[in-house]
């Protein structure tokens, strides 16, 4: 599906809230969808989740409404969005971590499926993997334990490089495991890895600086929420201090990143399609066990390959999943 296509679909979609006592009338069951990204670069995810949706046995606008909804990267309007959607009584709600977090403080009845990294139990999202309790389940995929793999991706992406860059938030989920992963994956390649911290944008320029200043080649950038809704800012200074980047989720390369190599996210949005659908056939979501993502994807920016001036090697357009032109 082309972008503008799939925006006006989505248009479409939102725009049909205001007929929810004609959705309940028809007995067509509505399911809310809010991502704390924007509409532009998430039709993959979309996708997905229709596609989970169907094997389940609904189609948007035959047996079922969806209603999307998007904070534009905007934190500070999630509670908003979700408090809104849950006013309009969905039968389900599906989120990226950051848009559950704000529609889980808003309702503790509505079930909700959300998708995103990091340990559920350990944020407090779910009592356990296995049976999660009360309103929330979902699908998780995990970004620290591939952070060798892409850092392994740079160092033969860049192999005259003295030293390569690992940035990451030091309050986002699983920071110290990062780190210590890197630093092991670091020394097991022979690599030199310069580990920066952020807990601001405003320290961006500042940090990427110094990544150059201590001849780092290559720029590995960790998981974190901050560092995703600031992703295309991320992407535009690797660009221009010319550091080749990798990130975990496919968002950032489309976001202007090289390349990014993790879980793919079409594929846990589809997984969150078929719970939806079992939910709305019955099932609870405190006995539906979190479902644990094992696709994982290389997609590389081409584009950006250009503005680097970096040849991408034939080997790695080989086993590339996706190239953005």
């Amino acid at each position: 599906m082309r972008r503008r296509d799939f925006i006006k679909v989505i248009t479409a979609s939102a725009a049909a809230w205001p007929l929810t006592a004609r959705a309940q009338h028809s007995a067509m069951p509505v399911i809310a969808f809010l991502r704390s990204t924007s509409a532009v670069g998430s039709e993959h995810l979309v996708a997905g989740f229709e596609r989970g949706l169907k094997e389940a046995g609904f189609v948007a606008g035959q047996n079922v409404a969806i209603d999307y909804r998007w904070g534009d990267d905007q934190l500070d309007r999630l509670p908003e969005l979700a408090a809104d959607l849950i006013r309009r009584q969905p039968a389900v709600i599906i989120g990226n971590i950051l848009a559950t977090r704000a529609i889980k403080a808003a309702t503790t009845t509505i079930p909700i499926v959300f998708v995103g990294s990091g340990d559920p139990v350990r944020t407090g999202l779910v009592a356990s993997l296995n049976h999660p309790g009360g309103n929330i389940t979902g699908a998780v995929f995990s970004s620290s334990d591939l952070a060798a793999k892409r850092l392994g991706l740079l160092h033969d992406l860049v192999p005259k490089s003295v030293a390569i860059a690992a940035l990451f938030h030091p309050d986002a989920p699983g920071a110290d495991l990062y780190t210590q992963e890197v630093e092991e994956a670091g020394q097991t390649i022979g690599r030199q890895v310069l580990i920066v911290k952020v807990t601001d944008e405003s320290e961006f320029h500042d940090a990427f600086a110094r990544m150059v200043q201590q001849s780092a080649g290559g720029l590995l950038i960790g998981s974190s929420p901050n560092f995703l809704s600031r992703r295309r800012q991320l992407a535009a200074l690797a660009v221009r201090y010319a550091l080749p980047s990798c990130a975990p989720l496919r968002t950032y390369a489309e976001a202007g990143v090289l390349m990014t190599y993790g879980s793919s996210q079409s594929d846990s949005y589809r997984r969150a399609g078929i719970y939806a659908g079992r939910i709305l056939k019955g099932e609870a979501p405190a006995n539906m066990p979190v479902e644990l993502a094992s696709k994982i994807d290389l997609v590389i920016n081409l584009a950006t390959a250009k503005a680097l001036s970096l040849n991408i090697p034939p080997n790695f357009l080989t086993i590339a999943d996706e190239l953005i032109e």
